[in-house]
């Protein structure tokens, strides 16, 4: 036995021996992803566009306790830290910056460095969409923030003004629609691609949508600027995302669309008292796509045939099981495979507000207004929209009593007096409230932007907070007034201190939760 395996063993090495020209070939494993199979089919820079994706929106602190509650459309049962928290105006949890950073910026700029060396440009254009998207939506929370010195290993790194922001992300923008459109027919973006299935004409509407709603942004405080940047939007070749066939959804990266499990997994989530005044009062279809029925049938005596029960946004609580009965949103978000990002809807309310500012819009502000809204309907399959727009002009938005509160706490009377049906005779400011009022509805689950509206316009006229514990710790807000930003978070404080005194100047205010966003002027909607 001893000898047979010697025999063997010097057989192999004399093969070896004499193969030596092929022993690279031979010691490679054939089942083996090579560096060069990766980038025939683009792996290796496609495979971190689903994360990066996914990380557009984020969880519960995110979005729940942060721009849901500021924008009135989702209510928490949960009087977390003893009451006191984000929703009453006192910070606790900042975390959208970290996630951003982390999870898109950083995994995006090792994207556009391997592109960028190997001349692909389409990747370094969808990487640098998804930068613009996602830090938009972030500068939304705190106004100046790291972008075109992010990556430097500078003791302090300075932030970018808001308006700098702006003109690098229009002329980041120029670039993506060009790249874009010289590659309209380019096919490697489909195996990373759930949204568009690699169809690269919808990330190019994406981006001339992108580029409308930025420049709707700061139509109060570069009136000129936004013009012309909205109506390049409006004129792109591409087109925009105008029918619900083009919406952008961020679709199956995580498996759970997350409000379910905020809401059901959780009970941290429930309908806001504002959802139930207004989807109440304008007897709206969508409610039932929204949201599901209240299960105890005693909170609603003040309206028995809308069978469905909010919270108050900064409500005084006491205990979670209070109102767990509360309406949770549909259990249809259960398995609901999608994230609104970009909506059709949300393209024709920006027209409407353009066509008030005078741009050159395809229809009227009334055509927009009203096709938003049939836009939204149809996206949630809706019934009734003829009736609905024409509605009775005395169907106003309920005043709202909290029935496990006693006497008037958490009640509010509604301050929203505009009808669903579009009023001629209106004058800019008026009609303007009709459409924030109807494109705050259309928005759910999706609120950073209407948060962004809100403060710049003053519509839809949301209720106040009740409950109000802001401070010299984080600023204070009048009591008819609204938490206008989010602090700069206390990691950049500790570690880029410079930086982030740079970035207060540059903010023109204190760095606290009433400060004014550039965009947020506080001044008239129209000259």
């Amino acid at each position: 036995m001893k000898k047979r395996n010697l025999l063997i063993y010097l057989g192999v090495l004399s093969l070896l021996v004499g193969c030596t020209d092929n022993f690279e070939e031979i010691n490679t494993n054939p089942f083996q992803i090579s560096d060069e199979s990766l980038r025939q089919d683009n792996n290796h820079v496609g495979a971190f566009f689903p994360s990066m994706l996914n990380n557009i929106f984020g969880d519960q602190v995110d979005h729940n306790l942060a721009n849901e509650s500021f924008v009135r459309h989702l209510g928490t049962p949960t009087p977390f830290v003893g009451g006191v928290n984000n929703t009453t105006y006192y910070i606790r949890w900042n975390t959208h910056w970290s996630r951003v950073y982390n999870n898109v910026m950083a995994p995006s700029r090792q994207v556009i460095q391997i592109a960028e060396a190997e001349n692909n440009e389409v990747f370094v254009a969808w990487a640098t969409l998804i930068r613009v998207l996602s830090t938009s939506r972030l500068s939304a929370y705190h106004g100046p923030i790291i972008y075109s010195n992010y990556g430097s290993t500078d003791k302090t790194i300075l932030y970018d003004s808001e308006s700098d922001l702006y003109n690098t992300w229009f002329a980041q923008l120029d670039e993506i629609e060009s790249a874009l459109t010289r590659n309209i027919d380019f096919g490697g973006m489909a195996a990373f691609d759930d949204s568009y299935g690699g169809d690269v004409s919808g990330w190019l509407k994406l981006a001339n949508s992108i580029r409308l709603r930025l420049a709707m942004r700061i139509s109060k405080v570069n009136p000129s600027l936004a013009k012309t940047q909205g109506e390049k939007a409006i004129n792109a070749a591409g087109g925009l995302i105008s029918s619900n066939a083009d919406n952008f959804y961020i679709k199956n990266y995580d498996g759970f669309f997350r409000p379910a499990r905020i809401c059901f997994g959780w009970g941290d989530t429930r309908m806001s008292a504002t959802m139930e005044s207004v989807l109440g009062g304008y007897k709206d279809p969508r409610v039932s796509k929204y949201f599901d029925p209240a299960t105890d049938d005693t909170l609603y005596p003040d309206h028995p045939d809308f069978p469905y029960k909010g919270i108050r946004n900064g409500a005084e609580l006491v205990a979670k099981d209070d109102r767990l009965a509360y309406s949770t949103i549909a259990t249809a978000f259960i398995t609901w495979p999608a994230r609104r990002c970009f909506t059709s809807s949300e393209t024709h309310f920006l027209l409407a507000e353009a066509a008030l500012r005078g741009w050159a819009t395809p229809m009227s502000a009334k055509e927009h207004y009203e096709m938003g809204v049939r836009e939204s309907f149809a996206e949630w399959g809706a019934g009734g929209v003829d009736a609905y727009l024409e509605s009775d002009e005395t169907l106003l938005p309920l005043d709202y009593d909290d029935p496990k509160a006693s006497g008037d706490v958490n009640d509010f009377v509604s301050r929203i007096k505009v009808p669903v049906k579009w009023n001629d005779a209106g004058d800019k400011e008026y009609q303007l409230e009709q459409i924030m009022t109807q494109k705050w509805i259309a928005a759910v689950h999706n609120t950073i932007e209407i948060w962004v509206d809100h403060r710049r316009t003053g519509y839809p006229k949301l209720p106040y907070n009740y409950k109000n514990d802001s401070n010299a710790d984080w600023g204070v807000i009048a009591a008819d007034d609204f938490l206008r930003r989010m602090p700069f978070v206390n990691g950049e404080r500790t570690n880029n201190p410079d930086g982030v005194a740079d970035a207060t100047s540059k903010l023109g205010g204190p760095d606290e939760i009433g400060t004014h966003l550039w965009w947020d002027t506080g001044g008239p909607n129209f000259p």
